[in-house]
């Protein structure tokens, strides 16, 4: 219980490191340093850094010396910097450490209510969420997606008909992170976007028409509907769902629209939480406690809204290959990725 108590503070605690930007800060000095230093390289003040060291050098993040005047020093060594750092790309884990703090704050009371009424919780909940998970997206897609992650798709030959320009779709898009990242890499590709938070599609929007990217277009749509939309019916070669179907109020017409919209031949690139559907399968998961967490705060509930599924994130691999299956996919290929531990990618071709 000891443990429990102080992981959950360190973990806050964290957080605040991580946003403020003191963890950066930090990575920068090469020696320890005094607090007026941190402070003032920082721009933060001293007295709320000297508490928060508090915790960070009794967690063992950052290492705490004494010179020859008896002030206390402090240094984050560049092997823990490694994982916490904005500079860490794809090996930051820091930036998880606002999760759970920002859900409590969002969606504690709504929760607790939940046990007694069985209700979702909806989006206008979370305002602040939209922008971590862009945020995650950043510190995870930035350097992976274009690099490693495309070109993996279909031994290589995806980048090439992306280069040539083929019509794709982002289900779920957010602020647009990926899809952005994408339309920026293959100009010679169309991309339209998906999300239906209104909020999310006009940050995204703006982000375009600031990168002068012509070549994407964002719109407010329910992906239940996609097989509905006339329009976009094969229409599309390539579709991606960036950990996004999970969060779906009715995710099987979400994957069912999506093998509507897909060209004969087309591929969908299904990327998702690495867990068991089964409970018991989970038990030894590194991360179990904290993605069930984070489901119980965030996704499950959200899918929950208007009497939805509520899969929850950790729906896992046996019930995503059998609603793939059940939407019209029959071959899906279940790939795992060395530079991502967290998803699996769900690869299906029409």
């Amino acid at each position: 219980m000891l443990d429990i108590l102080n992981h959950g503070a360190i973990n806050l605690a964290m957080a605040i490191g991580y946003r403020t930007g003191l963890y950066d800060i930090l990575d920068t000095f090469d020696m320890p340093q005094t607090i007026s230093t941190i402070a003032q390289r920082a721009q933060l003040n001293p007295r709320y850094i000297q508490e928060w060291l508090g915790v960070m050098v009794t967690a063992g993040i950052i290492e705490l010396s004494k010179e020859d005047d008896g002030e206390n020093r402090f240094f984050l060594p560049k092997e823990h910097a490694d994982f916490i750092t904005r500079r860490a790309d794809n090996s930051n884990i820091g930036v998880y450490t606002q999760e759970i703090p920002l859900l409590t704050a969002c969606s504690m009371e709504g929760v607790f209510q939940g046990f007694q009424t069985g209700r979702g919780i909806g989006y206008q909940h979370y305002p602040k969420f939209q922008a971590f998970m862009s945020e995650l997206a950043n510190a995870k897609h930035r350097n992976i997606l274009v690099d490693k992650f495309l070109p993996s798709v279909n031994d290589g030959k995806l980048v090439e008909r992306l280069e040539n320009g083929i019509q794709v779709c982002d289900l779920g898009c957010a602020e647009g992170v990926s899809v952005l990242l994408m339309a920026e890499a293959f100009p010679n590709s169309r991309f339209i976007a998906i999300d239906l938070s209104k909020e999310a599609i006009q940050v995204a929007r703006k982000e375009a028409e600031r990168q002068h990217l012509t070549n994407v277009e964002f719109v407010i749509l329910d992906a239940a509907t996609l097989a509905a939309e006339g329009k976009f019916k094969d229409c599309f070669d390539y579709v991606t769902a960036f950990d996004a179907i999970h969060d779906q109020t009715r995710p099987f017409e979400a994957l069912r629209g999506v093998h509507k919209i897909l060209a004969e031949g087309g591929l969908f690139s299904m990327i998702d939480i690495a867990a068991r559907t089964d409970l018991a399968d989970n038990l030894d998961h590194p991360m179990g406690p904290f993605l069930y967490t984070v489901s119980l705060m965030h996704c499950m509930p959200v899918g929950l809204v208007d009497g939805g599924a509520g899969l929850g994130m950790m729906w896992g691999r046996e019930t995503a290959v059998e609603m793939l299956q059940q939407a019209g996919f029959e071959d899906i290929e279940v790939i795992e990725m060395s530079y991502d531990a967290f998803n699996l990618h769900f690869l299906c071709r029409k």
